[in-house]
């Protein structure tokens, strides 16, 4: 009898519709739109940024669908920092109390508040 042991669940500094640079690999220094996080990889999907080709074969329903299709692959939340809003550049992230004592994030360098999905 062995019951599963479910993963916990971390906080990532980054967030659907957050503004991030790559700070290494292949994108490093590009900066994008956060379009997916998936929370068991630890990657996220940036808009335009780590473009692989895929071949896909036309289907049946859709003969048209086929050819060589270049889409974005994800990317580890290790190599990706958050662009303040205020000054445009790459930030650390941290957690405080607001006014409401809600934990909000905030910016390391400027120590403002961000706001949710800050594109």
């Amino acid at each position: 009898m062995s019951k599963q042991v479910e993963a916990p669940q971390h906080k990532f500094h980054i967030k659907r519709g957050d503004t991030v640079k790559v700070v290494s690999g292949d994108a490093k220094g590009k900066t994008g739109v956060v379009l997916k996080v998936d929370r068991e990889k630890y990657r996220a999907i940036v808009e335009g940024l780590n473009l692989v080709k895929r071949h896909r074969k036309p289907t049946a329903q859709d003969p048209q669908s086929g050819g060589i299709i270049e889409m974005e692959a994800p990317i580890h939340i290790s190599n990706l920092m958050l662009v303040d809003p205020a000054t445009g550049q790459a930030t650390k992230v941290g957690r405080k109390l607001n006014a409401e004592g809600k934990l909000q994030r905030y910016s390391k360098k400027t120590g403002q508040f961000i706001k949710d999905g800050n594109a």
